[in-house]
């Protein structure tokens, strides 16, 4: 097959600014922040729903709404009543919680308007029912009409909030293409139609037919620049546009793309708009889904994401006055500062920094884990062969869970660039990178299964892979209340681990 030259690659491999693309968010995003936009609707549903109640509770609560008798006028009762069901109601008929992306404000508020309008109606028809009411009790009607200045202006901050996530590139899917084809221009089509997912970029590796873009998305370089570009810790989905009769084709790619932790969808085109356009919205919520680090949904992400906020909101309260005295102890062991921060993997890729407490000699610090720790290290101190041998090291870690960047449970991060003896260790497994299809984790099932410590040899690899992947395929919010909970026990008890 023939290739473009080296330089050419290059160029492509390295887009300027000019060659941003049409979907290219103000702001690129990590793909574990991604948010579901759908999801993001629904808490805008239940605070309207809340805002409506509570506004017609405080109706009855201010205003008179009693008949002469003074027994409650169930009439009025009634029309607020279905009034609030009825807005609720034309509310989602008319779209109002869609969101679209080149709607503006006022027309979303045309939306919102329409929606109270067919509520004051239904608030009218039932309090017709009884034409005879005595002086005042139209009040409660009357008032049901203030509701609107209330809604208009949550639905104000709504669309607000939607419009600045898109801009931050928070709300929608990133992917890139393989593969320049026909197929592929279809479905930049579908997504500058939708605004399902962001097409960041397109990568071939027939680089001497391909073009410079399609429809304005760049061409950045072959499968070769994809599994080492930039962008790809900001993607959420590959997706193989290549023509369905190609099974051969597709077979290689998939193979060889098989290095890398992002997920891969196959986008077959039939031709019609309506179809693309439903395949691609099928692309972006397995994208969404597949942020949780596990073929589920997104409420299975945001319960984790609970667990990590409790789990490490306690952590540091109870471990406080111990990190504090940690702190202390590192500081008058040895000179440098108290925390080690080192570059390591996260979620898809992403690199992030990892805290710790310093437990080496400073001078003797390796960020890139070039030599890993071994038995009576030299480079330890005295207070760091304690603070390993007990994990208390780790305890700063807590800050990366509360920023997002890690896991209360998951597989345990490494630095960028570790060694196995003379070999980096990510070349030693296949599927290295998989264990990198969720969160890293403070703990994690490799951690409580012996997998601890060092990984010098490449058996020592592959079964901590293995063990990661195992747990990324079995997650659930019972298997991590397990492993937290044995945690303590394993570290306490494994007195053989070098650590």
């Amino acid at each position: 097959m023939a290739q473009a030259p080296s330089h050419a690659r290059s160029t492509r491999a390295s887009p300027s600014r000019g060659r941003r693309g049409p979907f290219r968010p103000e702001h690129l995003a990590p793909a574990r922040v991604r948010v579901e936009a759908r999801a993001l609707a629904r808490a805008f549903r239940a605070v309207d729903a809340v805002s409506a109640v509570a506004a017609c509770l405080g109706i009855f609560a201010v205003l008179p709404v009693k008949v002469g008798n003074g027994t409650f006028d169930l009439n009025a009762g009634m029309a607020l009543a279905a009034g609030a069901v009825a807005l609720l109601l034309a509310l989602r008929a008319l779209d109002a919680y869609v969101f679209a992306r080149r709607e503006p404000l006022p027309r979303h508020l045309l939306r919102v308007l329409a929606a109270f309008g067919a509520a004051a109606t239904t608030v009218l028809a039932i309090s017709a029912l009884r034409p005879s009411s005595p002086p005042g009790e139209s009040l409660p009607l009357l008032a049901f009409m203030g509701l609107a200045p209330l809604l208009l202006g949550l639905h104000a901050i709504w669309w607000s909030v939607i419009a600045r996530g898109r801009r931050q590139g928070r709300l929608t899917p990133n992917v890139v293409v393989v593969g320049a084809t026909a197929n592929a221009r279809h479905l930049i089509e579908a997504a500058t139609r939708t605004g399902d997912v962001n097409v960041l970029g397109i990568f071939d590796d027939r680089m001497d037919r391909a073009p410079d873009d399609i429809l304005g998305v760049p061409v950045l370089g072959d499968t070769s620049a994809l599994i080492d570009h930039r962008v790809m810790p900001y993607v959420d989905r590959i997706i193989i546009a290549v023509t369905s009769e190609a099974r051969g084709r597709v077979r290689q790619l998939v193979d060889k793309l098989d290095v890398l932790p992002n997920p891969i969808s196959l986008f077959i085109d039939v031709g019609r708009d309506a179809d693309s356009d439903a395949a691609l919205s099928s692309i972006a919520d397995a994208a969404l889904a597949d942020l949780t680090g596990a073929p589920a949904d997104a409420r299975k992400a945001v319960i984790k994401r609970l667990q990590d906020l409790v789990v490490g909101i306690g952590g540091l309260m109870v471990a406080g006055p111990v990190m504090a005295i940690v702190a202390v102890a590192v500081r008058l062991d040895s000179p440098g500062p108290i925390f080690f921060r080192q570059r390591r993997h996260g979620f898809n890729n992403e690199e992030i920094l990892v805290w710790k407490f310093r437990s080496m000699r400073h001078e003797m610090a390796d960020a890139r884990a070039a030599r890993q720790i071994s038995a009576n290290d030299d480079r330890v101190t005295r207070v760091g062969k304690f603070i390993r041998k007990t994990s208390l090291d780790e305890l700063p870690q807590l800050f990366n869970v509360l920023r997002g960047e890690m896991s209360i449970v998951g597989p345990r991060p490494h630095a960028v660039g570790m060694k196995t003896g003379d070999v980096e260790s990510s070349k030693l497994v296949e599927q290295y990178a998989h264990r990198h299809r969720m969160k890293p984790g403070v703990t994690g099932w490799a951690a409580i299964n012996g997998s601890r410590g060092p990984v010098d040899t490449p058996e020592l690899v592959r079964e901590r892979v293995a063990l990661d992947v195992d747990y990324i395929e079995r997650q659930s919010f019972w298997l991590d209340l397990y492993i937290i909970i044995m945690t303590i026990p394993c570290l306490l008890g494994d007195r053989s681990a070098v650590r």
